[in-house]
């Protein structure tokens, strides 16, 4: 019989999902922690904002119509787009900070990168 004890942490994470912390010495350095649900709000705007740009839908009433989603809805991840690059590439990479979820960014920010970024540092 052979006992292999591998010493983990629990520790919940944005949206009450639990993640695993292995030890350092065995962490991938290629994982990321990025927020699912998040990146994949980033993605839908960005591509609703394209399909808007191009000429798809004239409105995000017709937008919202062909998603079969609420047009406030596709409104409030619209904004998304104007957050900062920078802000966006951290989400992307999983380097945002601990506080920032999707709900909270689904409130009204700054349109200003400046403002946007002692916003999201001051919500922490």
């Amino acid at each position: 019989m052979l006992t292999v004890r591998v010493p983990l942490a629990v520790r919940k994470q944005r949206g009450g999902r639990k993640l695993m912390i292995a030890p350092a010495a065995t962490t991938n350095r290629g994982t990321s922690s990025s927020d699912t649900t998040l990146v994949k709000a980033l993605a839908r705007a960005f591509r609703w904002r394209r399909m808007m740009e191009a000429g798809r839908f004239a409105t995000i009433n017709e937008l919202a119509a062909a998603e079969k989603i609420n047009s406030s809805y596709v409104s409030r991840v619209l904004r998304l787009t104007l957050l900062a690059p920078d802000i966006v590439e951290a989400i992307l990479d999983g380097r945002q900070p601990e506080g920032m979820t999707l709900p909270g960014l689904m409130e009204p920010f700054p349109v200003e990168w400046e403002r946007q970024r002692s916003h999201t540092v001051a919500k922490q």
